[in-house]
């Protein structure tokens, strides 16, 4: 398994592809959701990738998020398009990439606060974090979900 974070301008063209690739099967095709996922938020962002070759010896996404910086979709930071894929879900990446978010964040952006919209069914996998849920459920691409935030931290994590 290979982990990285990497701003848009250091991601090439062919890990960029899994990458697409990957939020396109599970956010269009797996939970049947016709939304604009190149919303021009990508070129701000860090992407935080975990990637393994698959039996036949291909890269494949494992795990996948972007870190949003403060003041691009919300006044905190944000963590947007989490996806395991579906070979490797239930063997715990989901739990090691939200870790790994958090890290990058505070690295990044040391003491920041954290807004999510997070799939209601996931608010208590996000609750282990620290995050508290603000309001919803409301409806997002037909899916319900929650806003949920992690307060700021003066120290890390």
């Amino acid at each position: 398994m290979e982990w990285m974070c990497k701003r848009f301008d250091e991601l090439e063209p062919a890990l960029l592809y899994r990458v697409l690739e990957a939020r396109s099967a599970v956010f269009v095709v797996e939970q049947d959701c016709v939304y604009q996922d190149i919303d021009g938020r990508d070129l701000q962002c860090l992407h935080l990738i975990a990637q393994a070759r698959d039996a036949q010896g291909e890269l494949r996404i494992v795990a996948y998020l972007r870190l949003l910086p403060p003041g691009l979709a919300y006044e905190e930071a944000s963590l947007g398009r989490v996806l395991s894929t579906a070979p490797y879900r239930g063997t715990g990446i989901g739990r090691e990439l939200i870790a790994r978010a958090l890290s990058e964040i505070e690295a990044h952006w040391p003491g920041a606060a954290v807004r999510i919209s997070a799939q209601a069914y996931l608010e208590r996998f996000y609750g282990a974090y620290g995050f508290v849920t603000q309001f919803g459920p409301y409806d997002e691409d037909g899916i319900p979900h929650l806003d949920m935030l992690r307060a700021a931290s003066s120290e890390p994590r």
